[in-house]
C-alpha cells in the first residue's frame, strides 16, 4: 500500500537538505579559518607545520595575488609592483619550514591569508586583524624621563603568559631576558660594569626596572615579547627612549663652592675689621698710633 505524499513535504524536506549542506559547508570553511589578532608595529609568523621538502612547491597568497613562494631550492617574495608596494620589504619566508613573517605590521596588513602547498586544493586561511595603536598610546611608551638617583620601571604594556619569551635590549645589546620560568640578566662583561645590579624584572608581567639611575643609564630599550598559539607567533616590539637628567652639582662640587666661600667670608670680616679700627685711631692725637694700627691689620 502506497501511503500518498502530503503536498508541499518533498519540498520541505529538500529546502531542509540544502540549507544543513550549505550550513555545514560555510562552518566547515569558516572552521580551517584561523583568526589572528595583531597590534600594530607587531611582527606575526603564519606557520605552515611542516617539514619543506626539496621538491615541495609553497605559496602564500593574498587578496587571490601571491606574495611569496618556494620552488625547489628557491625563495621568492613581492614579485609584483603591487606586492612591493603594500609590504616594502616586510616579508620574511622560512625556506625549511615555509613559514610566512609580516615584520612591523600595519592596518592595511589586515585581511585573509591563504597557504597552498604543491597541488592540494586543501588551503589553510588565516584572517589577520591588526589593531591600531593611539599616538598618545605611542608616545607614552616611547619615551621616559627620570632624574638621576631615581628608578625608572619599563612596562611592556601586554599581557604576558607564563610560557612568553621577554628579551630586553639596550642599543641592540641584550641586557635581560624570561625564558619560560627563568631569569637572566647582564650576562656579559659589558652590561655587569655599566649597570653593576640595579636592573630587577619581573617575572609575572615582564617590566624592567633600572634603580638608582644614572645619565649613563640614558638610552634606546626595545622589548621583545613572543607569544606562539598553535598556527601562529605574534612578536610585539616595544622602543622606549630613557633619560636620565643629572640632579645637580655633584658633592665635590658642593663642597668646593662652600670652600670657596668660607675663604671670601673671611677675607670680607678682616677687610670690615681693619677698616673700623683706622677710623677709631684718626681721632686720636697721636698720628702714629693710627698708622701703626693699619701697619698691624696689614700685617694681620
Amino acid at each position: 500500500m502506497t501511503v500518498p505524499v502530503p503536498a508541499g513535504l518533498t519540498e520541505f524536506i529538500v529546502s531542509v537538505a540544502m540549507v544543513s549542506w550549505l550550513a555545514h559547508g560555510i562552518l566547515s570553511v569558516n572552521a580551517d579559518i584561523v583568526s589572528v589578532p595583531v597590534s600594530e608595529g607587531d611582527s606575526v609568523t603564519l606557520l605552515t607545520h611542516i617539514k619543506k621538502k626539496q621538491d615541495d612547491r609553497i605559496r602564500w597568497y593574498s587578496l587571490n595575488t601571491c606574495i611569496a613562494q618556494i620552488t625547489r631550492d628557491q625563495s621568492r617574495t613581492c614579485e609584483t609592483v603591487q606586492c612591493k608596494e603594500s609590504f616594502r620589504d616586510r616579508l620574511k619566508l622560512d625556506h625549511q619550514t615555509g613559514s610566512l613573517t609580516i615584520t612591523n605590521i600595519t592596518n592595511t596588513d589586515s585581511g585573509l591569508y591563504e597557504l597552498k602547498i604543491n597541488a592540494n586544493r586543501n588551503t589553510d586561511t588565516f584572517n589577520v586583524s591588526v589593531h591600531g595603536v593611539s599616538a598618545a598610546e605611542r608616545d607614552t611608551m616611547k619615551r621616559k624621563s627620570v632624574k638621576e638617583g631615581e628608578s625608572v620601571t619599563l612596562d611592556p604594556g601586554v599581557i604576558k603568559r607564563p610560557i612568553d619569551p621577554v628579551r630586553w635590549y639596550v642599543n641592540i645589546t641584550l641586557i635581560a631576558e624570561i625564558t619560560e620560568d627563568q631569569s637572566k640578566i647582564c650576562e656579559d662583561v659589558q652590561c655587569e660594569e655599566r649597570f653593576r645590579d640595579r636592573l630587577k624584572l619581573d617575572n609575572q608581567t615582564g617590566s624592567l626596572t633600572i634603580t638608582d639611575t644614572r645619565t649613563t643609564d640614558s638610552g634606546d630599550y626595545t622589548l621583545k615579547i613572543s607569544r606562539s598559539r598553535n598556527h601562529y607567533t605574534v612578536t610585539s616590539i616595544k622602543s622606549i627612549t630613557v633619560s636620565v637628567t643629572g640632579s645637580g652639582l655633584s658633592s665635590a662640587a658642593v663642597a668646593g663652592i662652600v670652600v670657596v666661600v668660607g675663604v671670601v667670608v673671611a677675607a670680607a670680616a678682616v677687610i670690615y675689621f681693619c677698616r673700623r679700627k683706622t677710623r677709631n685711631d684718626e681721632g686720636s692725637p697721636h698720628d702714629r698710633r693710627g698708622s701703626f694700627a693699619m701697619t698691624v691689620c696689614m700685617l694681620d
